[in-house]
């Protein structure tokens, strides 16, 4: 096949054998399946986003960091070089997640490098060596819809220990490899204590996963593992090897303002009940 423009350096250089075939492509990236020697890796190339993409990106932007204040106070005011500075910043964003998942355990794609924009990274297979199918594509039992979902639980508990958030996870961007689920595109990583949308986004992405394996074990719908965990993350309680039980009850005395003012109001009308009895036994005497 022809040689994609992103890929030309890569071969020029040596670190890229071969552009076997296309994988997939999107508004963001395009895949291929190249050779590096006798392995066969995947290669993402990011494409140039306009403005309005990152407009579009600003939930997941916030509370990332960059080398200099100069390169922050650029992106603040979107100059051409803060512009560049963001597009960076969204392609390298996947590139220190992986990185850093890899070494806290969490199953992503082992990425080999980041060259001149492109991502170089393992191709996930099947048992059969076929590139892996994604988690919505493949018709489930109960048995293996919980399994799955119990080590995918697992997982987002891993990143949240490690302080992330995928942001938009969900069957589209989990693939089933020959060792389980393996969860990938991760430019949109947040974290989660400087994105004030964390909270949001992790129940989002709990909620997308319960929801596709729910349709071979319905009983996953009633849990509450975004809740559960995240209430135990914000107390400092959770950790990577952490067992939820999926349950979760609401505070209710923080939840019923209602009910809070009325006893006000109550204990209230008793105090005043109170000094009247008082001021009439003072008259009575």
């Amino acid at each position: 096949m022809k040689i994609p423009k992103g890929l030309v350096p890569l071969i020029e250089e040596g670190v890229i054998d071969e552009v076997i075939r296309s994988l997939r492509s999107g508004k963001e990236a395009s895949i291929y399946v190249v050779r590096c020697g006798s392995e066969t890796r995947c290669a993402k190339v990011y494409k140039d986003m306009g403005q309005r993409s990152f407009q579009h990106r600003a939930q997941y932007q916030e509370g990332r960091r960059v080398r200099s204040s100069r390169q922050a106070r650029a992106m603040g005011q979107r100059t051409r070089f803060g512009r560049k500075t963001q597009e960076e910043a969204w392609k390298t964003a996947e590139v220190d997640a992986l990185n850093h998942l890899t070494q806290v355990g969490v199953r992503v794609p082992i990425p080999y490098g980041f060259f001149n924009g492109v991502l170089l990274m393992e191709l996930v297979t099947d048992g059969e060596g076929f590139v892996a199918l994604g988690l919505g594509e493949i018709e489930h039992s109960e048995a293996q819809a919980l399994e799955y979902h119990e080590y995918l639980i697992g997982q987002i508990v891993r990143m949240l220990c490690a302080g992330l958030v995928h942001g938009d996870l969900s069957e589209y961007n989990v693939l089933v490899g020959a060792d389980g689920p393996v969860i990938i595109d991760l430019p949109q990583v947040v974290s989660a204590t400087e994105n004030n949308n964390a909270h949001e986004m992790l129940l989002r992405d709990v909620n997308n996963i319960t929801e596709t394996l729910g349709k071979a074990a319905p009983d996953l719908l009633k849990t509450r593992f975004a809740d559960e965990m995240w209430a135990l993350f914000e107390r400092g309680e959770l950790h990577p090897d952490q067992v939820l039980t999926g349950e979760f009850v609401d505070d209710g005395l923080a939840a019923d303002v209602e009910g809070t003012l009325l006893s006000i109001e109550d204990a209230r009308d008793e105090a005043i009940r109170r000094q009247e009895g008082r001021d009439e036994a003072e008259r009575n005497t």
